[in-house]
């Protein structure tokens, strides 16, 4: 199997600063409940990264980690891109609870991501939620989180950084609903200009993937959907990425106050 593949097997292996000190972070705040069994890095690397294998000397002393030298050839067998700086988090699995009418935010900004086909797309798409202020992601049963090494480099640490509930989608919008969320599908059909929707919160936001776009058990339980105007004709679709991006700092600029 080439290294380009493995993207789609499960992988826990956190690359790179960015992605390690996000989930640090993430489970100090009590975020996220990921198991890191011990952290590597290049000892060729070693004077390059002083500061950084400082903080992470100090950190892996606080939560009991194992902090090891090895080799920039171990460290390239174990990891999927070739970003990680020398440095990674040997990795378990995270829990991501069922959503729940007590441990949704309250009058926040949620977001569902359907049918997205690629983890890179994903993790895109999860990074720019973060940016524009979402406070969590819902997840079907099947989802991205499997990669988690490779959907945290892509969202720039922001997967382990948010908290995510994994459960039936359709289930996941009805407790939204139960809790006063209003819930704002991405779609063309019927739809108004996410420019003249009202994307006030507390709110749900459904984005799907390019091919399969969001399912008709979902879309029936919307309340609106909304288009992206685009400046010329154009029959495409913009990616979950970008969509999520446009749609996401709309509702950032509409609550802004």
């Amino acid at each position: 199997m080439i290294k380009e593949e493995i993207r789609f097997e499960n992988s826990t292996v956190m690359e790179g600063m960015t992605s390690i000190s996000s989930l640090l972070a993430a489970r100090a705040a009590g975020i996220n409940d990921r198991e890191i069994t011990e952290i590597r890095y290049d000892r060729a690397k070693k004077s390059k990264k002083a500061r950084e294998l400082a903080f992470l000397s100090k950190k892996c002393a606080e939560l009991n980690i194992k902090l090891v030298e090895t080799t920039a050839e171990e460290i390239d067998r174990l990891s999927v891109g070739n970003t990680h700086g020398g440095i990674i988090a040997i990795c378990g699995k995270r829990t991501l609870p069922l959503p729940s009418a007590e441990n949704l935010p309250q009058n926040g900004f949620l977001c569902l991501l359907e049918g997205i086909e690629d983890p890179y797309n994903f993790g895109y798409a999860v990074r720019s939620l973060f940016a524009a202020g979402c406070d969590a992601i819902l997840l079907g049963e099947r989802n991205w989180m499997s990669a988690a090494g490779v959907v945290a480099r892509a969202s720039a640490g922001a997967s382990e950084a948010l908290p995510v509930f994994s459960g039936n989608i359709e289930d996941s919008i009805k407790i939204a609903k139960s809790v006063g969320y209003r819930v704002v599908c991405a779609g063309i059909r019927d739809a108004v200009s996410h420019i003249d929707a009202d994307l006030k919160k507390p709110l749900l936001l459904v984005v799907g993937g390019e091919k399969r776009g969001i399912s008709s058990a979902v879309s029936a339980l919307s309340d609106v959907t909304v288009r992206i105007d685009y400046g010329r004709e154009f029959r495409g679709s913009l990616s979950t990425a970008s969509a999520a991006t446009v749609l996401g700092f709309e509702i950032l600029r509409q609550n802004r106050n």
